[in-house]
């Protein structure tokens, strides 16, 4: 299927991202697949999305689940192993007329992939795919730290040189200064297209370019290395490099772009999807959902202040404006599960912070990308071991904060459940039978232990559920001019509580009018009368002048 990019057709669209190791187990590994996936379209159908994202599927060793590329030509026999499953998956996507996003890592590979075993077997053509140097002073080139923990240089004994991972050990990253390496990629992304994939999710795709003196960086507190990110993250010869990519690849073959990147400011984002040099169609910014926490320490988190995410999202939507288009989003597979940690878990007022938090992101300007589990109210974590996590990060955060620091193990195993990677990566839960009904045996990850209430066939019959208002919530978004082109104003600006807002576009305005707390807030609205469109409460009509909003109330109207 052709994506007929002159129509911005993505600009009406709706996402849905799947975790394909934890979304549906269809041959009784413990791991999901890709037929897993396919036997659930008529479930992703009936949400009302019209494209699906799935994280890497290819030949990997898993040191990153998927994310350590080790052959972009094979689907990892966890996943099936069968290509034939893929392309089964891929046409029954499309004779669903929904559309298939292929989660592209370019950035780094495998350290197990043919390209660097050749490296590290001494080949000069492959060495300089990579960033391989000499030690200075007998140590690392510089301090720069892995995301992962610890340093981002890994010493070769045999061949006497480091070797550059801005992530894990196992992902080396690529060198894209050495034409070869893009137009290997090039290669690899061209062959996608022509197999039938629409579009390509960009998976860190803004650290291509690293100055090549490598300087030594600031510490962190109590650690000899510290984050290079301003000597690699948003460098402008990436612009050259997107430009190149949707030159041969993203416009010949009509595909829908996101990007997702970090460290970025307003100027650089419109640079990389501005209107008037349109390289990528839309950015997945990390900065989002950064300001309940120390920076970018994600176990540094800060209390949730509903001022500091309204000044994130408003800032943003403000900044793209008149150009480039956002992906709106809650939660991810990088991310904790957003009702535990922007609402209320609680059995009393999980399910309204669920449809709360749909209606306040998904009415924004912007294309929704649902995480799976979100329309369900999945929630954080409810391990008690440290071995119950599969999280790179987890082992050194473990061994520099417990093992080392004497941290209480308590309070880390708490961190864990609620901030790592694992919290979003817990597997799907279809019903009440034994592991969620995800699979027949113990699963890869444990199954959370609230999967008999939380699930997909209790909400699917429950016309109240978070599942069934995110179908109504998206139905009726795509009914909405205003949502789709108009201009977002906030409202009520002031609270501490509230995020309220207006879309208004020609004689269509529209509110979405939220309340984050645990008590009653009242919201002056602008002047009219109001019908409602969308509400969690179910019981409310018609709103205007002051309105009283309950513990978590959500509420989309549109002017009479």
């Amino acid at each position: 299927m052709i994506l007929h990019k002159e129509k911005n057709w993505w600009k009406d669209a709706a996402v849905y991202q799947i975790y394909p190791k934890s979304f549906y187990d269809s041959n009784g590994d413990g791991y999901g697949d890709i037929e897993g996936i396919r036997q659930k379209l008529p479930y992703i159908k009936s949400l009302g999305v019209d494209v699906i994202w799935v994280c890497p599927f290819f030949k990997s060793p898993q040191a990153d689940n998927g994310y350590d590329v080790a052959d972009y030509f094979k689907v990892d026999p966890i996943f099936g192993g069968d290509m034939n499953d893929l392309r089964n998956l891929i046409d029954d996507i499309h004779a669903m007329d929904m559309k298939f996003v292929l989660d592209m890592v370019a950035n780094h590979t495998s350290d197990e992939h043919e390209w660097f075993q050749k490296a590290l077997a001494g080949d000069e053509k492959y060495m300089n795919y990579y960033y391989f140097r000499d030690p200075v002073n007998g140590k690392a080139p510089c301090n720069w730290a892995s995301v992962f923990g610890g340093g981002a240089w890994e010493y070769v004994p045999h061949l006497n040189k480091y070797y550059l991972h801005t992530f894990h050990k196992k992902q080396p990253d690529l060198n894209w200064e050495n034409k070869e390496v893009v137009d290997e990629v090039i290669s690899i992304m061209k062959h996608w297209a022509e197999y039938g994939v629409d579009g390509f999710r960009l998976d860190a795709i803004n650290y291509l370019y690293k100055e090549p003196d490598f300087p030594d960086v600031e510490p962190m507190p109590g650690s000899e290395f510290g984050f290079g990110t301003e000597h690699y993250a948003n460098k402008p010869k990436v612009n050259e490099h997107f430009n190149r990519l949707n030159r041969e690849v993203f416009s010949p073959y009509n595909m829908m772009t996101v990007a997702e990147v970090a460290y970025i400011n307003g100027d650089t984002a419109r640079e990389y999807c501005g209107l008037h040099k349109p390289e990528i169609d839309m950015l997945y910014l990390f900065e989002l959902l950064n300001f309940d926490q120390d920076g970018y320490d994600k176990f540094a988190p800060l209390p949730f202040d509903v001022k500091a995410f309204k000044e994130a999202i408003f800032t943003w939507q403000e900044e793209m404006k008149d150009c480039g288009h956002l992906a709106l989003f809650f939660s991810n597979h990088d991310q904790a599960r957003s009702v535990s940690r922007f609402g209320n878990d609680s059995d009393e007022y999980r399910d309204l912070s669920a449809k709360m938090h749909g209606n306040t992101m998904y009415m924004l300007k912007g294309t929704p990308y649902i995480y799976q589990g979100e329309e369900l109210g999945m929630t954080s974590l409810d391990y008690t071991a440290v071995e119950d996590f599969h999280d790179v990060e987890v082992p050194f955060m473990w061994q520099e904060k417990v093992i080392e620091g004497g941290e209480s193990e308590e309070k880390w195993i708490n961190l864990f459940n609620t901030r790592s990677r694992d919290g979003g990566r817990s597997p799907m839960q279809w019903d009440s039978t034994a592991n969620g009904g995800f699979s027949k045996v113990t699963p890869w990850q444990k199954t959370n232990g609230n999967y008999t209430k939380i699930n997909v066939a209790l909400q699917d019959k429950d016309e109240t559920s978070p599942l069934n208002f995110y179908r109504h919530l998206l139905r009726v978004r795509k009914t909405l001019k205003s949502v789709i082109n108009g201009t977002v104003t906030p409202f009520d600006t002031d609270s501490d509580a509230t995020v309220c807002y207006s879309r208004d576009y020609e004689d269509e305005q529209v509110i979405s009018i939220n309340n984050f707390k645990d008590y009653n807030v009242q919201v002056v609205l602008p002047a009219g009368d109001f019908r409602v469109l969308l509400t969690n409460y179910g019981d409310v009509a018609e709103i205007s002048g002051t309105v009283t909003l309950r513990p978590y109330e959500a509420i989309t109207a549109i002017r009479k």
